[in-house]
C-alpha cells in the first residue's frame, strides 16, 4: 500500500518537473514585469468579489499550496498583507521568491509538507486555497486540520476550487460529455507529463497522483478540523486548465467550481 509520503514525495518530485515549462513561457516574463505594479493581481473576479466581500484589509494572510506565490503576491491589491506560502515544490517557491524581490515584498515562503509542518507558524488572520490543491491530498482530513492549526480563532479560510462533479468527464475523451469516472471514485487518477497550464503537450515528468473528494467530504472535512462553514457558492465557469473551457455555457449546465468560506472556532 502506498503511504501519504509517498504520495507526497511523488507530487513533489512532479511539481519540481513542471516549475521549468512554466519559467519558459511569455507568460512569466510578462509577470515578472506586472508584479512591480501596486494594481498587480492574478485573481479573477470570482476571487476578487469573495475577497472584498470579507473586508480582510490588513490582514495576514497564509496560502497553502502556493505555487510560485502569484495569487499570495496579488493580495496587497486587496490590502491584504501576503504573510506566508507554502508549497512542496522548492523549483515554484523559487520563483516565487523571485517574484516577491521583484514586488517588493517581504512575504516569507516554505517548502513544507503539509503533513507535517514546522511547530510555531502562525497564528494567521486569513487563509487560502485555490485550484487544484485539495486534489493532491491522499488525506484531505489532516491537510483540513493542518490549515486550521494556521488560523487565529475568527480568522476565515478561502477555497476556490475545481467542482468534484467535473472530475467525472474526461476533456480529452472521445466523447467528452459521457461520464468518464465516478463520483465516489477514490483510487487516485496518474499521470507522467508535466503540467502546462495553457494546454499545450507537456514533457515526461515523475509520476504524479490526483485524488478526488466529493463535495461533502470537504465540507465534514473543515467542520471537523474546526472551522465552522459561512457560505458555499457553486459556480458555472472553470477555473481550471483551458481544455475544460468546452463545458462552460451549456444549456444544461453543470457546477464546475466552488467558494468555500469558512472561520476557525
Amino acid at each position: 500500500m502506498v503511504t501519504t509520503s509517498q504520495y507526497t514525495a511523488a507530487n513533489r518530485a512532479a511539481w519540481d518537473a513542471s516549475a521549468a515549462a512554466f519559467e519558459a513561457k511569455d507568460t512569466w516574463a510578462e509577470m515578472m514585469r506586472a508584479v512591480a505594479r501596486p494594481d498587480f493581481s492574478e485573481l479573477d473576479g470570482t476571487m476578487t468579489a469573495t475577497l472584498t466581500d470579507l473586508n480582510l484589509k490588513g490582514a495576514r494572510a497564509v496560502q497553502v499550496g502556493c505555487n510560485n506565490g502569484r495569487e499570495l503576491l496579488s493580495l496587497p491589491a486587496l490590502g491584504i498583507t501576503p504573510a506566508l506560502g507554502i508549497d512542496q515544490s522548492e523549483a515554484f517557491l523559487e520563483q516565487a521568491r523571485r517574484l516577491a524581490k521583484a514586488a517588493g515584498s517581504d512575504c516569507d515562503f516554505l517548502r513544507a509538507d503539509i503533513y507535517d509542518l514546522p511547530e510555531g507558524l502562525g497564528p494567521f488572520d486569513f487563509g487560502l486555497i485555490t485550484i487544484g490543491v485539495l486534489n493532491w491530498m491522499p488525506d484531505l482530513a489532516a491537510m483540513l486540520r493542518a490549515v486550521s492549526g494556521l488560523l487565529a480563532p475568527g480568522a476565515p479560510l478561502v477555497i476556490y476550487e475545481t467542482h468534484p462533479f467535473l472530475e467525472m468527464f474526461e476533456p480529452e475523451a472521445s466523447d467528452p460529455f459521457s461520464i468518464d469516472r465516478s463520483y465516489f471514485e477514490r483510487a487516485p487518477m496518474t499521470w507522467s507529463e508535466t503540467i502546462t497550464y495553457d494546454g499545450s503537450p507537456g514533457e515526461a515528468s515523475p509520476e504524479m497522483f490526483w485524488f478526488t473528494h466529493t463535495l461533502g467530504e470537504v465540507v465534514t472535512g473543515c467542520v471537523a478540523a474546526g472551522l465552522a462553514i459561512e457560505r458555499l457558492t457553486e459556480h458555472a465557469h472553470s477555473n481550471r486548465e483551458v481544455e475544460y473551457d468546452m463545458y462552460e455555457g451549456r444549456a444544461a449546465q453543470m457546477p464546475l467550481c466552488y467558494t468555500l468560506v469558512a472561520r476557525k472556532v
